[in-house]
């Protein structure tokens, strides 16, 4: 693979707590609107539970024969029970309504910190939920109208990174469109990696006018600001697009892989002119990573 695109850059990143979960329905269909409806709002920027899916699996490959889908949630920082809070609004008001589903902790570390589903998502069944042992695990039944939804009743917190990024500065909005296509197939093939924004229109800065609603533009890069900002903007020649892809990942290995995955997707398609990263001079992460470095 030619990286003659690549520049030689850096993004940041940072540790953050994440829970990984699978989630099994009867469809394929079902599975993935809990999938993406539950994972659909990257919001640990505003201090928010965030999620992204990590991959879908055949009946051979969940506890209980149906079809299934990893996923990932995940909060920046230690605070557990404002984890637990906001993590609840994902599982009762996106999976536990979609008919015939059920989730399990489908974590694969030694952590002995743990989420309780009953306070959290259990006492939906107001009271007349009731334990069960079934698929070798301790589900939570919640009693509802199209009975009923399981639970698992503990979820491992887990010791993660996110915020790994890269840009694909692009020529035509056909190439924002396939390379971005290419590039999310290609994370989902990377066990444990995420990409919790999808492809990203809007990079955005730590520092702001408006810190009443949160990150607000990357200016600089904003190509229809070009001509308005003169020698101050960075966009390069020929560059109308700029999209961003993010990465949360379990571990650094699974996010450098992921990385590499989805610039090798990008790099030769037709108008992606140029790859590059978003930084902020250590402002947002602590753990520095270049580019080139990853893709050696």
């Amino acid at each position: 693979m030619n990286y003659d695109k690549v520049e030689d850059t850096f993004f940041e990143a940072f540790e953050g707590k994440y829970v990984r979960a699978l989630i099994t329905g009867p469809t394929e269909k079902i599975v993935k609107r809990a999938a993406y409806d539950s994972t659909s709002t990257p919001s640990a920027v505003i201090g928010r539970v965030e999620g992204g899916v990590e991959g879908f699996l055949g009946k051979d490959e969940t506890p209980d024969g149906r079809f299934g889908a990893v996923v990932q949630y995940w909060l920046g920082g230690d605070d557990k029970e404002k984890f637990a809070f906001e993590l609840s609004y994902r599982l009762r008001q996106d999976v536990l309504v979609k008919p015939f589903t059920r989730i399990f902790d489908y974590s694969d570390s030694e952590s002995d910190d743990y989420i309780e589903m009953m306070d959290i998502v259990g006492h939906c069944g107001d009271g007349w939920e009731w334990i069960v042992e079934e698929y070798g695990r301790r589900m939570i039944n919640v009693p509802i109208a199209v009975p009923d939804f399981q639970i698992e009743e503990k979820f491992r917190i887990n010791d993660g990174i996110m915020g790994g990024n890269f840009w694909y500065l692009c020529e035509t909005p056909e190439a924002v469109l396939t390379a971005g296509d290419a590039i999310i197939d290609a994370i989902m093939e990377v066990e444990g990696a995420t990409a919790p924004f999808d492809v990203c229109s809007a990079a955005s800065k730590p520092e702001t006018n408006y810190p009443e609603i949160g990150p607000t533009t990357n200016h600089y890069y904003c190509p229809s600001l070009k001509e308005r900002l003169g020698d101050e903007s960075k966009v390069q020649d020929n560059v109308n697009y700029i999209p961003e892809i993010v990465i949360n990942a379990t571990n650094t290995d699974a996010m450098f892989k992921a990385l590499k995955a989805g610039i090798d997707a990008a790099i030769d398609v037709d108008g992606v002119i140029g790859i590059s990263a978003g930084n902020f001079d250590g402002k947002l992460g602590d753990k520095i990573y270049n580019l080139l470095d990853i893709l050696k």
